[in-house]
């Protein structure tokens, strides 16, 4: 029993260990928009052997959705024989997505991104492990040979162009895919930053100043020479750069642009098929099309103009006797103005009478007739009576 639970044990932690790695590789931020460029800036002093240096980066908050530096330090390794594949962002179709960096037999693929001292785009030139210590290369790194002296100075070509792009892929990012022996390290076992890296990045992230709103690309603290010492003399702060970093506007593209000017042009000024309201009345509508509208001298003015018909005109089949009861007590003109219609008021209605003549007409020429015809029957029989003999 004692031999079961001694193999189970290892096993067991051997389980978690990958459990938590295949977790651990699974995180990752996605942000719509790239980070800024890389600071320049020097490499502290290294501290004393065993400690490998982990180039700055610039990691992404979201509690206030900005990108924030972390400072290149120098970290003891969790065991000898491993190197440190740095994290990098890329291009993920639709937003960058960040990748976090990693200890590992190999240095993997971390964008083709060139940090500097060893990490030029490609493996490490920094340093190697040998026989359990880890070795210095002096033309990239900066050692004091007086503290440590597993150092060896070789020159480093670098056939990349270097540049201070911090991503990978995208609309202005690095073009680099992974080697066959970067995809090999890629599925290797990996050990996750170490506590005091973890820590390095959170006490970052809660300064205000390694914001890059703040400091646009040139933090106060850019390097240090061990994990979260921001106030360690031998702090390295970035040197200014010509072109300061701008955060975008991240929320532009859904706000619509305003276009109401060009869209009602007719606010302030008249349109060609619109006539003003203070214009001229048409040709149509002229007021030569009411020709029975009253002389300018004879007003109407209790009743308002929209009542007045201005085309209606007397049937000529229409008897005078059914119209006196349209008569208008208001109206200044004789009940029977529309039932004598003009002689010739079909052919020629320019020609139309004098409305007073044509209303007078019917009132005074029909008494004096019956009148004369008694006094001519009443003389007929006078004479008659005359002529017969006594």
């Amino acid at each position: 029993m004692r031999i079961m639970s001694s193999i189970r044990s290892p096993l067991f932690a051997l389980v978690l260990l990958a459990m938590s790695a295949a977790a651990y590789a699974q995180v990752s931020i996605s942000v719509s928009f790239a980070p800024p460029e890389l600071p320049v800036y020097e490499q502290p002093l290294c501290p004393g052997e065993g400690y490998l240096w982990t180039p700055g980066y610039w990691a992404y908050a979201n509690d206030y959705d900005d990108y924030y530096w972390v400072p290149g330090t120098w970290v003891l390794a969790p065991q000898p024989g491993l190197l440190w594949t740095p994290a990098y962002w890329g291009w993920g179709g639709n937003s960058y997505v960040f990748y976090q960096g990693y200890w590992g037999q190999q240095v993997g693929f971390y964008g083709g991104v060139s940090y500097g001292y060893g990490y030029f785009g490609e493996g490490y030139q920094g340093g190697r492990w040998q026989n359990g210590q880890f070795y210095y290369n002096r033309s990239v790194n900066n050692v004091n040979v007086t503290n440590i002296h597993n150092v060896y100075n070789t020159t480093v070509i670098n056939n990349t162009t270097v540049n201070r792009i911090s991503y990978n892929g995208g609309n202005g990012g690095i073009a680099a895919r992974p080697r066959p022996e970067e995809e090999a390290a890629a599925r290797e076992r990996h050990t996750p930053p170490v506590a005091a890296q973890t820590q390095h990045e959170q006490a970052a992230r809660a300064q205000p100043e390694l914001r890059a709103s703040v400091n646009h690309g040139t933090p106060a603290v850019a390097a240090t020479p061990k994990p979260g010492a921001f106030s360690d003399r031998a702090v390295v702060h970035a040197k200014p750069t010509g072109t300061p970093y701008s955060a975008p506007v991240k929320r532009a593209a859904v706000q619509p642009t305003a276009s109401a000017p060009a869209a009602h042009p007719e606010n302030n000024a008249a349109r060609g098929d619109r006539p003003a309201s203070n214009s001229q009345p048409e040709p149509n509508r002229a007021p030569a099309a009411r020709p029975n509208q009253p002389e300018p001298n004879r007003p109407e003015p209790n009743r308002p103009p929209a009542a007045q018909p201005p085309e209606r005109q007397p049937e000529p089949n229409r008897t005078p006797s059914a119209q006196p009861n349209r008569t208008e007590p208001n109206r200044n003109e004789p009940a029977q103005r529309p039932m004598t219609p003009p002689p010739n008021g079909r052919s020629q209605p320019e020609r139309t009478p004098p409305p007073a003549e044509t209303r007078s007409a019917p009132q005074q020429r029909p008494q004096p007739a019956p009148m004369k015809a008694e006094e001519k029957k009443q003389q007929n029989e006078k004479s008659k009576g005359d002529e017969r003999p006594q």
